[in-house]
């Protein structure tokens, strides 16, 4: 019922095209790699392989979709693990299926999607014991240089390629190069990944 609605929705969008729907997670991993879609809307509660293991599965994969997890578990636990697993958002069934549309195609275009619920706890949470986490990510950073630091640290506050290309004086070019660099460097599937990273390295401001 739920893959139904969803198609319904989607489908009035004339730009975004439903290839097709999985029952659990496996199935999605499976579908993913045959069908190669741009986004992929993830549940996490499913039969056999959730949507947490199906998610990391599918973000290590070479060139992988945006995943957004759709959901109606907001906690602390999920949101943090479903970004950390390299889900490039995260949203509530609640949301209103305008917004939803919307939000396929800002995903998309490679950009992070989140629920205000999402925002919020995300900002409060901690995916794990603060000394030990804060550690590992400081010596992740360590190698990197001191603009790197820089626009890694943009990543932790949420900022735009734009927002960044502002604040740092580079043109946005420049920063897409940065970024991109960073995400190989750190080992992040996304920029998601990259802010959590610089938020507990301390980095974000």
């Amino acid at each position: 019922m739920v893959c139904a609605y969803l198609r319904t929705i989607l489908t009035t969008a004339a730009d975004i095209e439903v290839v097709g729907t999985a029952a659990d997670g496996a199935a999605a991993i499976d579908a993913v790699a045959r069908l190669r879609p741009h986004v992929v809307l993830m549940d996490l509660r499913m039969p056999g392989t959730d949507g947490l293991v199906a998610t990391e599965r599918i973000t290590a994969a070479p060139e992988p979709p945006a995943v957004v997890v759709l959901t109606t578990f907001d906690t602390d636990e999920y949101v943090t693990r479903a970004l950390r697993a390299g889900a490039a958002g995260f949203l509530l069934k609640s949301t209103p299926p305008e917004d939803l549309i919307g939000l396929v195609r800002v995903a998309a275009d490679g950009h992070t999607v989140l629920s205000a619920a999402a925002t919020r706890r995300l900002l409060a949470a901690s995916a794990g014991p603060a000394e030990t986490t804060s550690s590992a990510a400081a010596r992740l950073v360590a190698e990197l240089t001191d603009r790197e630091r820089e626009v890694l640290g943009c990543l932790g506050a949420g900022l735009s390629n734009a927002a960044i290309a502002a604040r740092l004086y580079l043109s946005e070019a420049t920063v897409k190069g940065y970024v991109s660099r960073l995400l190989v460097k750190l080992a992040c599937s996304n920029r998601t990944q990259a802010g959590l990273l610089a938020r507990d390295a301390g980095l974000a401001r």
